[in-house]
């Protein structure tokens, strides 16, 4: 799919009698959002003669990097941490990448992807740090401006590397610049969060969030420059809220992964926002347990 993602007034079971629309990147082929950022970066490395790619994800990058790299006749090589989501691997796999388990987290499988680049002369792929993902996550913007035919008074953004919201929120600067840009980011992962309320990079050691996308320990400079411009504001959600949302949306027919979650776990924290409010529903790749488990058990997680 390379048409606009569809743009839905949200089920009313997932409201709260405001306005609320659903961003549904979920339903692309590859189930997420990451396409859009990859395909443009990849056709990059191949106009400079690339003939193969490496990366590092906990899935939905590495498998947008994979079908980027398919429809360009690139070899993708995606390092993923040893504890990475089953679905997700396989769905990368699929696409022809060859997989590489290294590490107990993103950012430890980040370092020995590039090792590998650059011992091999190949790019190395930073999901985040580049120019290109920002200009191709900003169509998304552009896609709820045209498909709502309003100012939305606020565009509500899972926040991971911080990449999808500052393409999100450049173009809507630019285009609606009183419309709010907020960020959500998981408690259990918040050096993006930090990184914002600080304006500066910060370190941090916590990433222990069930919301792989989220789950960053490991600032990307460009994304947190960018975000200080664009952001107009930044909250953190729990794993139970994010739980708990991810059983909303199943409640309501749609099967979220828990960083898509994150958007509307935020939403009790908006109640100044009249409306109305997009929440981009950035994925569905979530394994069958996990999600068993936050619908079912959403007191197990921690809030």
């Amino acid at each position: 799919m390379l048409t606009p993602t569809p743009l839905e007034p949200a089920p009313a079971s997932l409201g709260d009698g405001r306005p609320l629309f659903l961003k549904r990147e979920d339903v692309h082929e590859l189930g997420a959002f990451k396409w859009r950022g990859a395909l443009p970066v990849l056709t990059n490395y191949r106009a400079k003669g690339a003939e193969a790619v490496v990366t590092a994800s906990t899935g939905n990058h590495g498998a947008a990097t994979a079908w980027a790299a398919e429809r360009l006749g690139l070899q993708a090589i995606v390092y993923a941490p040893e504890g990475a989501t089953r679905t997700k691997l396989a769905l990368v796999e699929g696409l022809g990448a060859e997989i590489r388990l290294v590490g107990a987290d993103l950012d430890e499988a980040k370092n020995e992807a590039r090792r590998h680049a650059a011992e091999h002369g190949l790019p190395f792929f930073e999901d985040g740090a580049e120019s290109a993902q920002y200009d191709g996550y900003g169509a998304i913007a552009d896609e709820i401006l045209d498909q709502l035919g309003e100012r939305p008074d606020a565009v509500v953004v899972p926040v991971g590397n911080g990449a999808l919201l500052g393409g999100i929120g450049v173009r809507v600067c630019a285009r609606a610049p009183e419309t709010l840009r907020i960020g959500v980011a998981a408690k259990e992962a918040p050096v993006m969060a930090a990184c914002w309320d600080a304006g500066r990079l910060v370190e941090s050691e916590r990433c222990a969030t069930f919301a792989d996308g989220l789950a960053v320990r490991v600032a990307i400079p460009l994304a947190v420059d960018v975000l200080g411009e664009v952001g107009s504001r930044m909250l953190v959600v729990s794993e139970r809220e994010m739980a708990l949302a991810v059983g909303a949306y199943a409640a309501a027919g749609i099967r979220v992964e828990g960083a898509a979650g994150a958007a509307l776990a935020a939403l009790p924290q908006l109640a100044d926002v009249d409306g109305p409010i997009v929440l981009i529903v950035t994925g569905r790749n979530i394994d069958d347990e996990l999600h068993a488990r936050a619908r079912g058990q959403p007191e197990s997680f921690p809030d």
